[in-house]
């Protein structure tokens, strides 16, 4: 089976009244859904419980989008008990199989594309741009693992032997567990539950309670294109209820997470730990948080790197672990740095994401107190020159906020706050920019603006994160060209939309045979 060279999904032009149109349209389209209900799914079935719980829209708190079960522990042992019986079948197809329900999968969500990115607005208060954005990375995400599937289904070839063959193949795990974010509500649990299912894997996926709506999308692309009953299973609810007991079943074999460090850790702990009856180490990818930086050097393009800084910063509020939350600026450029900085800040425009505003709302009523007790903290560690103030409260709204002045061992210089709040740092010279751009605990995204090809080759080589940026913003990783994923607490480095991503959700089988 050959497959034409991947390419990335393209992104929707929406200065053009085409792109613009088919967005209203989608909008319009969507708005008549939200507010239904959604079942658990369990071995291809729809289950619903007495209890429920509501997903609302953070640019209009007081709006239902989804209606969804609150599951239980009995609920999380009969979804992985489905998985683990289509497990015996899925697992021994051939890769051909799996491949070709991905690329219809790719194909059906590439037709909807507007559809899905509408259910983003509403659910998480994505504007268009970062709407669509997540969509093309859900589809490049189905196209890239088919292809790689293919690839580790070749197996290696080993070395020769006189009286032997040697057979190295990869074999799937079993049972995989996938709790993602509501930040990427669409790509990411599509981008690990994809790897999942294309190594042969079967699924439990546990949606963040903040964008559930989100999560049957991907179901219903993965049934349009014919995925056996069993294979992908959704429960709904806490973390405490569900998420808990699912990490923590001895018949899973691998938890797959992306969220926040605190959260992260902990799932890593109960990974960690053998539960009585279970027959293997599990397997953890633990994808956490960032405190990332955006080096501006005396020697850079000044309106590119404050423009790329803006955007690093406060795209879709800040809330994405990649985001540019430091801004340091080396001293001889520091002055101007943050004039021009704060002036593009100010005249950010915030307001409903169905509207299509640069800013939006942040995702519920807890992260904009937790934002503005971040606002409170940084007035005694710094200057406040913009923002500050909560916004529009027919959602939850919080201003582009930036502090100026700040030491680099502040609380805003090295929490991560997930929201719209930039520190910004003066340096000494590059040396020291680098210093306080490596001093935290994470190491995720970084990005230099400089035009000196020596201080780049010096970032390249002493900037520790997962992912640098040279000359470009920090957000925006693409599958297949920015493979992603951090050092420290940034997580387990395992690098999505990457060449070894894959290999998480397999094992190594060697068979020797020798001849007569």
């Amino acid at each position: 089976m050959a497959l034409p060279e991947f390419r990335n999904e393209p992104f929707t032009d929406f200065s053009a009244d085409a792109g613009r149109t088919a967005m209203q349209e989608a909008l319009r389209t969507v708005a008549a859904q939200i507010g239904k209900e959604f079942p658990l799914i369990i071995g291809g079935q729809r289950v619903t419980t007495k209890d429920k719980f509501n997903s609302y829209n953070p640019s209009q708190k007081d709006e239902v989008v989804a209606v969804c079960q609150k599951a239980a522990a009995e609920q999380v042992r009969a979804a992985v008990a489905a998985a683990e019986q289509a497990f015996a079948s899925w697992s021994r197809g051939p890769a051909e199989e799996r491949v070709a329900i991905l690329l219809r999968a790719a194909d059906w969500l590439r037709r909807r594309k507007f559809a899905a990115a509408a259910w983003q607005v509403y659910e998480v208060g994505k504007n268009w741009a970062e709407a669509d954005a997540d969509v093309a990375e859900t589809i490049d995400h189905l196209e890239f693992f088919a292809r790689e599937a293919l690839r580790y289904a070749r197996g290696q070839v080993m070395a020769p032997h006189a009286q032997e063959f040697s057979d190295y193949s990869y074999l799937p795990l079993g049972v995989v567990a996938v709790i993602p974010p509501w930040n990427f509500p669409l790509a990411i649990p599509v981008g690990m539950a994809s790897a999942a299912i294309a190594a042969g894997n079967t699924v439990v996926m546990k949606p963040s309670s903040d964008s559930p709506a989100n999560a049957y999308v991907f179901l219903e692309a993965l049934e349009a294109a014919g995925l056996p009953p069993g294979v992908l299973n959704i429960i709904t609810g806490s973390g405490g209820t569900v998420g808990d007991p699912l990490v923590q079943h001895p018949r899973v074999r691998m938890v797959a997470f992306t969220g926040s460090k605190d959260v992260g850790l902990r799932l890593y702990e109960q990974t960690a730990k053998v539960q009585p009856g279970q027959r293997w180490l599990k397997r953890c990818i633990a994808e956490m948080g960032g405190k990332n930086a955006v080096l501006i050097d005396e020697e850079a393009d000044l309106e590119d790197a404050v423009s790329a800084a803006v955007v690093s910063g406060y795209g879709f509020q800040g809330q994405k672990c990649s985001a540019g939350s430091r801004l340091v600026a080396t001293a001889p450029i520091y002055k101007e740095v943050v004039e021009a900085f704060v002036e593009k800040v100010r005249a950010l425009e915030q307001g409903a994401a169905k509207d299509n505003y640069f800013c939006g709302p942040v995702i519920n009523e807890n992260a904009r107190k937790k934002i503005l007790e971040y606002v409170q903290i940084g007035k005694a560690e710094g200057r406040l020159v913009a923002g500050g103030e909560p916004g529009d409260g027919s959602g939850h709204y919080v201003q582009p906020t930036v502090f100026v002045d700040v030491p680099p061992t502040a609380r805003i210089a090295q929490e991560e706050i997930f929201g719209p709040v930039v520190a910004v740092i003066k340096a000494k010279d590059f040396t020291d920019a680098l210093a306080i751009a490596n001093g935290t605990e994470y190491g995720l995204t970084g990005s230099v603006f400089t035009r000196n090809p020596e201080k780049l080759a010096l970032a390249r080589r002493d900037f520790f994160c997962g992912n640098l940026y040279l000359n470009r913003k920090s957000t925006g990783a693409l599958v297949g060209v920015h493979p992603f994923g951090g050092f420290n607490m940034s997580g387990t480095d395992a690098k999505v939309g990457g060449p070894d991503y894959l290999l998480y959700f397999l094992q190594p089988k060697v068979t020797a045979i020798k001849y007569r």
